[in-house]
């Protein structure tokens, strides 16, 4: 009589479903080209959802949902869409996080992002498991194995005034703070697409921290932030306070994620940035941290 195989773990099936949905993610790529990006975004977009939704009603049920792709995401009020504010149990997805660097030919800054929230986890963030399916990077970061902590660069360690920190940012708008932020600290800005991709910079070494203010949802960094915080890394809100998920309003606008060494002085390095919220123009988020619009801008 053959062994039993062991039943699938929650982190286990995060990992596989955001590695399958990778996978159909890159045929829909190959299947329409890039000479129509709008159609291809929503093509893959809707793809992946389907497949999600599919996987997580067979094998959990009686899990709630939180998709980017769902009609009432972003709905805000007395009506609990699916549940999942008295669920015990709620998968967060980002069925394709970076939709503009999928559309674009050669880009592999793109996600996808499978995190689980239970209400008895001990942990402020309840992210009990999660994926980063970078698929055309052929690799998924996972709570199930989390990487590494990565030494800190040679570079990092040895430049002038202490370090240089490496800060993801957007490639096509990082916001003024930011730079300011960057100055502040003596970093540099590295630009990369989307915010999974980004904080898998951070737990991989390529980057030291990823600090965004811009306006984001609980989809956007769940996952992410699952896989950075079991790897061992920092995350907060930008003014320190602990990232909380499945909420009635999916909006998480800010976030800091970096090596434990550098929360600290970018913390430091933040509140004054905030502090200075009030003049006009100065392009710095409120302690809130988002713009009124929700818009995210990575």
């Amino acid at each position: 009589m053959p062994p039993l195989t062991p039943p699938e773990t929650d982190a286990g099936l995060a990992r596989r479903l955001a590695a399958h949905a990778g996978e159909l993610l890159l045929r829909v790529r190959s299947a329409h080209g890039h000479g129509d990006p709008a159609a291809l975004k929503a093509a893959g977009d809707r793809a992946s959802h389907d497949l999600l939704l599919a996987e997580l009603a067979t094998h959990c049920p009686d899990d709630a949902v939180l998709s980017e792709e769902d009609k009432d995401s972003r709905v805000v009020g007395s009506v609990d869409a699916g549940g999942r504010l008295t669920a015990d149990r709620v998968w967060i997805i980002d069925p394709l996080d970076g939709t503009r660097e999928f559309s674009e030919e050669g880009r592999s800054d793109w996600a996808v992002h499978v995190a689980l929230w239970a209400r008895t986890a001990s942990t402020p963030h309840r992210l009990v498991a999660g994926a980063v399916g970078l698929p055309a990077q052929h690799r998924v970061l996972g709570t199930d194995h989390p990487p590494a902590y990565p030494p800190m660069t040679l570079e990092a360690a040895t430049s002038g005034g202490g370090r240089t920190i490496r800060l993801a940012a957007s490639r096509s708008r990082p916001p003024v703070f930011l730079t300011d932020l960057a100055d502040d600290v003596g970093a540099h800005l590295v630009p990369m697409g989307s915010a999974g991709a980004k904080i898998a910079a951070v737990v991989t070494g390529e980057v030291d921290a990823y600090v965004h203010a811009g306006g984001q949802y609980e989809w956007d960094s769940a996952a992410p932030v699952a896989v950075a915080t079991a790897a061992g890394f920092h995350a907060s809100r930008v003014d320190g306070s602990p990232l909380t998920y499945n909420q009635a309003d999916p909006r998480l606008p800010d976030l800091l994620v970096c090596r434990q060494e550098l929360a600290a002085p970018l913390l430091a390095a933040l509140a004054r940035q905030l502090s200075g919220a009030a003049a006009p123009g100065s392009g710095v988020p409120s302690t809130g941290g988002v713009p009124s619009t929700g818009k995210d801008t990575r």
